[in-house]
């Protein structure tokens, strides 16, 4: 499958659980609001300067802007998703103006402060696992040109419980994530897993943020 197919099938498959479950956490392939706003506090690991740009790869219905202004975060926020009923949704909850920006795509056509990429690499369908798992990569380098001062991103986790796990959904081995992490974009890499769900959280400071 080319990488055109694949992504229009990921996003027909978010356009479905947005016309189903609205702009909620189940809206964007979340179990419930308590597991979603804990998968964002995990990016504040990162992102501690208030006036700091920000990406956000597959934005879904901008969420994450909401959960970073209640946190006193004011600067600029370009959010991207692949499924342009997300970023309409998104432009309709939150407006645009000077401080933010909705746009329908994969890849940032600019650089920010930071770049976070939050459940992008969880639906791979139909797509064999090894062919996911090149993209993931490759989505991994996207989100390093994108932040100027570092990246974040989440997967899940080949440590939770077999029986648990969806035959359509990618988990990843995060020793092996973070291996690969560390010997690509240096040694400022945090593996974070120990926030109650099944997967894990990798935060990337780049040299120039230090």
């Amino acid at each position: 499958m080319r990488q055109g197919e694949l992504l229009d099938t990921v996003a027909a498959y978010y356009a479905s659980k947005l016309e189903r479950f609205g702009p909620t956490a189940r809206g964007v392939d979340w179990n419930g609001e308590s597991s979603h706003e804990t998968r964002h506090r995990q990016f504040l690991r990162l992102i501690d300067d208030p006036d700091a740009s920000v990406v956000d790869v597959g934005c879904g219905f901008g969420d994450f802007l909401r959960f970073l202004r209640a946190q006193g975060h004011r600067g600029r926020f370009t959010g991207y998703d692949i499924a342009p009923e997300m970023i309409a949704e998104a432009a309709r909850l939150h407006g645009e103006g000077p401080d933010r920006r909705w746009v329908v795509g994969a890849e940032p056509d600019e650089a920010a402060d930071f770049a976070v990429a939050s459940g992008v690499f969880n639906v791979r369908g139909e797509v064999p696992d090894e062919a996911w798992a090149v993209y993931v990569r490759d989505m991994i380098d996207v989100l390093a040109r994108a932040g100027r001062g570092g990246f974040a991103f989440n997967l899940l986790s080949l440590s939770s419980d077999p029986e648990r796990r969806r035959p359509n959904l990618h988990y990843a081995d995060p020793a092996e994530t973070l291996r690969h992490c560390l010997s690509r974009f240096g040694r400022s890499v945090a593996l974070l897993q120990d926030y109650g769900l099944y997967e894990f959280t990798i935060i990337v400071r780049t040299p120039s943020a230090r």
